[in-house]
């Protein structure tokens, strides 16, 4: 076809290109028959209809495109969309993208029944900006073309085109073209560019392939910055690709930025894997979903919208059928009521990639109609078991700041909210959330790289919960002077990161609260506490052991041979292993810390000379059973080293 030639012949002979700072998208929308093609004609001298049926039948069936730099430094890329009602849905794969609108208008018919359909599509998906074309000026006269602008500015109020310009033209003569030409160059130095700091977003509205290069995806780039080179992934699906050439506006390029028509050569992946409704996302940076809620306005001709009604959903470029769900009930009963606004969540038979914030359009099952469009709130959304829970969030996120709704975003996660989790939600970067984070006086910034944001309500919580969990455990081993750390990180917090844990122990840390003692951890206001029983079991047992100094017997020997039942000396004998009054070398040998100090002093008195298992056995005056232990407990301490059969001393 002769715009995949073009395209070809630019891919192939690099052309110069306008690095263009500002690129306007600008969409047609209107009846059948009223002359969008012709317009695009003859506003950038391009046939925007490519297919030899639309030739045929004089009709627009799929979505086409052309370009136009209306001035200096200024780049418009048209959507021309197909008029037709059986048409509808490629007519709402190519008016996500719209910057600003022409509502094209036959100035011998007026308003008909797809103007209304298109206007109010417009009007649900935010668009901002437009300009209301007359056409075919040249068929009726004056007083005629009067009353027909006089009917459109009526049926415009109170919408966001009740201030558009409203201009009278002929494409077959030309009257009125240079005029609107004029106007669109005025009307777009108002429009902002889009979000280039956010992540890159692409969603398809075409897929063909072309001999020598291979498939080729085209799309309104919505955000971002797409290179070169650069390796992309694309959603749904999760396949993965290179792109291997880059034309916008039908200029190669190796680079294109958000808002521009950008047309991607693509390599590693076949035609036959893609359709239109996908993204090019940057791999791993975005999410699809089946499940979002929203905020949706349902227009005052549709039927009321019954709980869990089936409805087509139209995101981006996307198409899907979905159920959309009530969920406030107390306010909109079994059905929402037409012309009113409500929250739903809406559950899709096949996933697609959305984005807090996305526009989106409802229609009605059968007959196919729209009736409803709204804005994504959660991307990913759960499903509300308990009452009323998902309001504050789906509150925020609608109508309070990026503070609020980070603030509420993290009140309700009890272990925080990762800087991933928040860009998969809003294509926004890592430094955005930094920026409205310090903005938030009760969110925390555990970390920055990888981003990790805790509200301090849930790390009070948290710190509680420590607390209350390690009183427990004092009150059930009163004699034990702390509570094994990785035991206790394991119980109360399996499921939390253990930077998070960490940075918990810090705060109790720094405020005096809990003391850490290597494994353990303990209460700082805590003290073994014995009973009379306990302590005189204590006192016999401690002085047994310094007694016996180096020649404890082995513990399932000794223990018997004290005047203490067996279970409480194991209870005490275990506080005094964890308090470190006494030393366990192996298994069955234990010994008092004075007992293991003084040798200690007698070793490390020969620092740098060798000696062997006798000379150590002649030193410390015991047998070879423990002397080897003893020696082996020593090399773990680092203050000997076994070199062959002998110890050099450290």
């Amino acid at each position: 076809m002769p715009c995949q030639a073009n395209l070809r012949a630019n891919l192939v002979q690099e052309s110069s290109v306008s690095d263009s700072p500002h690129s306007v998208i600008v969409g047609t929308s209107g009846h059948i028959d009223h002359g969008k093609t012709a317009l695009v004609r003859a506003l950038t001298g391009t046939d925007t209809d490519r297919w030899e049926e639309e030739k045929r039948r004089g009709i627009t069936i799929d979505l086409g495109f052309a370009s136009l730099e209306i001035e200096p430094g200024r780049q418009l890329g048209f959507v021309d969309v197909p008029g037709h009602e059986r048409f509808v849905k490629n007519m709402l794969a190519g008016a996500g993208g719209i910057d600003l609108v022409l509502l094209v208008i036959a100035a011998d018919e007026s308003v008909m029944p797809q103007t209304r359909e298109h206007f109010e599509i417009c009007r649900l998906l935010g668009i901002q900006h437009g300009i209301i074309v007359l056409t075919k000026v040249d068929l009726v006269d004056t007083e005629l073309l009067e009353l027909v602008k006089l009917e459109v500015a009526e049926y415009v109020t109170d919408s966001f085109l009740e201030k558009a310009p409203i201009l009278a033209v002929s494409s077959t003569s030309g009257e009125g073209i240079p005029e609107l030409r004029s106007c669109l160059a005025q009307a777009t130095r108002t429009i902002k560019p889009r979000n280039q700091a956010k992540l890159l977003r692409l969603p398809i509205d075409r897929v063909f392939t072309m001999k020598g290069f291979g498939t080729v995806v085209t799309g309104t780039l919505t955000d971002g910055i797409l290179a070169k080179d650069s390796n992309v992934e694309i959603l749904p699906g999760g396949l993965k690709a290179r792109v291997r050439n880059i034309q916008v506006h039908g200029s190669k390029t190796t680079e294109a930025i958000a808002g521009q028509r950008t047309a991607v050569n693509l390599s590693s992946i076949d035609k036959a894997s893609l359709c239109r409704g996908q993204s090019i996302v940057l791999p791993g940076s975005l999410e699809s979903t089946t499940q979002f809620d929203a905020w949706i306005e349902l227009l005052k001709g549709a039927k009321p919208l019954k709980h869990g009604a089936p409805v087509h959903v139209h995101l981006a470029t996307a198409e899907t059928v979905g159920h959309a769900y009530l969920l406030d009930r107390s306010a909109n009963g079994k059905a929402m009521r037409p012309g009113s606004k409500a929250y739903v969540q809406l559950r899709l038979e096949n996933p697609l990639p959305a984005l807090h914030g996305d526009r989106f359009i409802l229609r009605q099952f059968s007959p196919l109609v729209t009736i409803a469009g709204g804005t994504v709130l959660e991307p990913q959304a759960p499903r509300h078991k308990q009452k009323d829970a998902w309001q504050p969030l789906l509150h925020a996120l609608h109508t309070g700041t990026d503070s609020q709704a980070l603030e509420t975003r993290c009140a309700n996660q009890p272990n925080g909210v990762s800087g991933s989790e928040l860009i998969a939600r809003t294509g926004r970067p890592v430094a955005d959330w930094l920026t409205i984070a310090a903005e938030c006086p009760n969110v925390l910034a555990i970390r920055a790289d990888p981003l990790w944001l805790v509200h301090k309500d849930r790390m009070r919580e948290a710190c509680t919960r420590m607390l209350d969990a390690l009183t427990q455990f004092h009150k059930q081993n009163p004699l034990l002077s702390g509570a094994p750390l990785e035991a206790i990180r394991s119980r109360e917090f399996g499921k939390v990161p253990e930077f998070l844990i960490d940075e918990f122990l810090r705060k109790l840390q720094a405020a005096g609260k809990i003391v850490l003692d290597n494994e353990l951890i303990r209460l700082a206001a805590f003290r073994i506490q014995m009973q009379a029983e306990e302590q005189e079991a204590h006192d016999k047992l401690l002085a047994a052991f310094q007694k016996a100094g180096l020649q404890v017997p082995a513990l399932k020997e000794f223990l018997p041979m004290l005047p203490i039942d067996t279970a409480r000396s194991r209870r005490i004998l275990s506080a005094l292993l964890r308090s470190g009054v006494l030393v366990r070398v192996s298994n069955e040998l234990v010994f008092h810390q004075d007992a293991i100090r003084q040798l200690r002093e007698q070793v490390t008195a020969l620092r740098g000379q060798s000696i062997s298992v006798h000379d150590f056995k002649t030193m410390s005056g015991v047998s070879r059973k423990y002397a080897i232990p003893l020696l082996e407990h020593f090399d773990k301490q680092n203050i000997t080293a076994r070199v062959g059969n002998m110890r050099r001393v450290l």
